[in-house]
């Protein structure tokens, strides 16, 4: 287990030593200007948004995940925020489709900057990780399906958490976002 343990640790250091600061801050920063964030995702990559939504919200971000019954509608001035490994996830190019009509901006964290959700994004953040396809020009990898894809996302967003809160501080303690976290547990 030892080895397995070591050979993922591994594999997450080389990817996220590709990953492109600039595209990561720049995202950052369209966050912290959005009116409202709302973040989209299918399977692991989905999981890994509601994450990402669940820390914007303890940041005191207005955030919604697309798909929830309490999600209002998207309007221009907004951030459609969508993770998919391939690009190409129908339901995700449906909504980026949707929100250029709006005209609220589209960012998108992917593994392959030329696909079709791609051609509707405003910001593409890049990382070269492993997808379930297993494309040529992807790492090799020991885990199954987009695992290396969706923890690369789930750090990546994390990471942007913090940066968030050193460049924009304001009243956001770990105090105050301990506030936020559910107290119906």
């Amino acid at each position: 287990m030892k080895d397995i343990l070591e050979t993922v640790a591994g594999e997450m250091q080389e990817v996220l030593s590709q990953v492109d600061a600039n595209q990561t801050v720049e995202l950052a920063e369209k966050i912290q200007k959005a009116n409202r964030i709302f973040i989209a995702g299918t399977g692991r990559s989905g999981l890994a948004g509601k994450m990402f939504a669940m820390r914007l919200m303890h940041s005191g971000y207005p955030v919604f995940v697309v798909g929830e019954t309490i999600t209002p509608s998207l309007e221009s001035g907004d951030l459609l925020l969508l993770i998919s490994g391939s690009g190409g996830t129908v339901s995700l190019l449906h909504y980026a489709k949707k929100a250029n009509e709006i005209e609220a901006s589209v960012a998108l964290v992917t593994t392959n900057p030329q696909s079709a959700i791609g051609e509707y994004s405003n910001l593409i953040v890049r990382i070269p990780a492993a997808t379930k396809k297993r494309l040529e020009a992807e790492p090799k990898t020991i885990q199954p399906l987009g695992s290396q894809f969706d923890q690369s996302a789930h750090l990546v967003l994390d990471s942007m958490v913090v940066y968030l809160l050193k460049a924009y501080p304001g009243n956001r303690s770990e105090a105050s976002l301990n506030q936020k976290h559910t107290n119906l547990e």
